[in-house]
């Protein structure tokens, strides 16, 4: 009988480990057999891990289909959310690899085996971290060894941010706020229907466009980043949070141009107000020289 307790008690203890792990995803890299190896080197490197359940490869691809995921790696907060739902699993990894035939001034002829990966919350909708190892070799088969032989080392950065993403996001489930969240208007979507609520939205003393960073032009990337501003009754920037992201820096550039930035305030019926606004950037990459 007591063998039989404790036998009980150690199953319990078990689920109660295994319930308590968070769950990871990780969706296909692409239709090539670069893309299909590399994702499943990952899901392997996730599992002997044993920190996380990672999720069914073929459950996963079901579910991402299910609600028209096609690959995006520039997606809005509220849809990595949605694709998180779907995929139920606590964070996923999303991506693109490729070997890839180059030529330049230098290098006739070279190739390149690269992966671009993204870790994201499904919690929140945030992309937590981005990674895009990449290989030169002058034979499409080496470079591709090449980038095979990194993921180990790549799969324990990704660990490391899931592990810390975790426990923050644990912290933030259990924090009682002692004081409400002062609320702040948000902006109307144009100026004529600023303009119809008694509403002149703030402008910038002066425009300022965020760097084409070097990863970002490494990574040959055109995206899309979306950014939510608080803009005080003194026309400074507060708060800035990425509610559209990109990933390979240009998320960075963004938040840091944007905190540069003075504006005349907001003013609703002749009074200075505070308000939240969306500015949007897009990124192309430049022209050649």
């Amino acid at each position: 009988m007591i063998r039989f307790i404790c036998a009980i008690c150690c199953l319990l203890f078990l689920v109660a480990n295994c319930s308590a792990r968070d769950s990871v995803s990780v969706l296909d890299f692409g239709s090539t057999d670069v893309g299909k190896t590399v994702a499943e080197k990952l899901r392997a490197q996730f599992r002997a891990s044993g920190d996380f359940l990672v999720a069914d490869a073929d459950l996963t691809r079901s579910a991402a289909m299910g609600v028209g995921y096609a690959g995006s790696l520039n997606l809005s907060v509220n849809e990595a959310r949605d694709l998180g739902a779907a995929l139920a699993s606590d964070f996923y990894v999303l991506g693109d690899a490729q070997v890839l035939r180059r030529s330049s001034f230098e290098k006739p002829v070279y190739y390149e085996a690269y992966c671009s990966v993204f870790l994201v919350s499904s919690r929140t909708g945030r992309l937590l971290e981005w990674q895009r190892p990449s290989f030169n070799s002058d034979q499409a088969s080496k470079a591709n060894e090449l980038l095979l032989e990194h993921l180990p080392p790549l799969s324990q950065k990704i660990l490391v941010a899931m592990r810390r993403a975790s426990e923050d996001e644990r912290i933030q489930r259990t924090v009682v706020p002692t004081s409400p969240v002062p609320l702040i208007e948000e902006a109307p979507d144009d100026e004529q229907a600023a303009a119809a609520q008694g509403l002149r939205l703030p402008r910038p003393y002066r425009r300022l466009r965020p760097e084409y960073p070097k990863t970002a032009a490494l990574a040959e990337a055109e995206a899309t980043v979306d950014v939510a501003v608080d803009i005080g009754a003194d026309g400074e920037v507060g708060d800035v949070q990425v509610v559209r992201w990109a990933g390979f820096g240009l998320d960075d550039a963004t938040v840091a141009t944007v905190r540069q930035m003075h504006f005349f305030p907001a003013m609703k019926n002749g009074t200075a107000i505070s308000l939240r606004v969306l500015l949007r950037y897009n990124f192309r990459k430049p022209p050649k020289e």
